[in-house]
């Protein structure tokens, strides 16, 4: 298989309506959100989105969450030796790893082993964590999320004796807005984990699809969705143009409209010129 063959970079636009995108532990699991009131949704919380989608696929995924397994191991370390042996600092071990796993290709992976020693490999994909256009509105109610946890002694439904401790919590989520992150895939160190076009369609494939079978409490159905994923491939290994200058040229307007969407697909963006973009509606 062809290691990546061109630069790539992108940009994905997103909606959050009444959801909360990515809840802090340490503040009550209220939405994230930066001192002047910006929401932030974590590179780490996206990565967990796209391997669920690759889950999705049937893709072979090395980290996956207990609430979305599809194999019966307990922990990274049993799924890597039961699937490629023990972990060891050899070449052959990372290769096979990344021959094994897309999400370790893409994003790499560290793998810990005895004596407190690890093993780093670095994946070509690289996302940043998603922000919010506008400082977020965020909306607190109050609720009850407990029933009895004993036998209720006198029998009636006044009584709060079988109730337990926590039974009032609080719910959080975002009235409505409009985020944005942005990613980039490396020629240079996909040749080092194998990553290849063919992974980088896969990629761009599920992107636009970033949260179908993610539903909760917290985020219900149809509550937050992709609206535009801006896609650019370069015309080589070595890059035509930095990231940061793709990036920048792509102009979202508060709704989440692509202000330049016309100008991007026919190359007309005077900083890159001649890079033509792709736009892929969300789902």
């Amino acid at each position: 298989m062809i290691t990546l063959s061109k630069k790539i970079d992108f940009v994905v636009v997103f909606k959050v309506k009444n959801a909360n995108p990515n809840g802090d532990p340490l503040n009550e699991n209220m939405p994230r959100t930066l001192t002047d009131g910006i929401g932030e949704v974590t590179d780490v919380c996206i990565k967990r989105k796209i391997r669920n989608r690759l889950l999705d696929m049937n893709k072979d995924i090395f980290v996956q969450s207990d609430d979305y397994k599809k194999d019966s191991y307990s922990s990274l370390q049993e799924r890597a030796e039961g699937c490629i042996g023990k972990i060891s600092k050899t070449p052959d071990f990372s290769k096979k790893a990344c021959e094994k796993w897309i999400d370790v290709r893409t994003f790499g992976q560290v793998f810990a082993y005895e004596k407190g020693s690890s093993i780093g490999i670095r994946g070509p994909m690289t996302i940043q964590s998603a922000f919010s256009k506008e400082p977020i509105t965020i909306i607190s109610d109050q609720i009850t999320k407990s029933v009895n946890g004993k036998n209720n002694k006198k029998n009636n439904d006044s009584d709060n004796e079988g109730m337990t401790s926590d039974r009032m919590g609080m719910k959080h989520w975002v009235r409505e807005a409009i985020y944005v992150f942005y990613g980039a895939m490396n020629p240079q160190l996909a040749e080092k984990t194998g990553f290849s076009d063919e992974d980088a369609d896969v990629i761009k494939e599920i992107m636009p699809k970033l949260f179908e079978n993610d539903a909760s409490s917290a985020r219900p159905e149809g509550s937050m969705k992709v609206l535009k994923v801006v896609w650019f491939e370069q015309n080589s290994k070595t890059r035509q143009y930095s990231s940061a200058k793709v990036h920048n040229s792509v102009k979202i307007a508060d709704n989440g409209s692509i202000e330049n969407e016309e100008d991007l697909e026919k190359g007309n963006v005077e900083s890159i010129k001649d890079l033509k973009a792709k736009i892929i509606q969300g789902w």
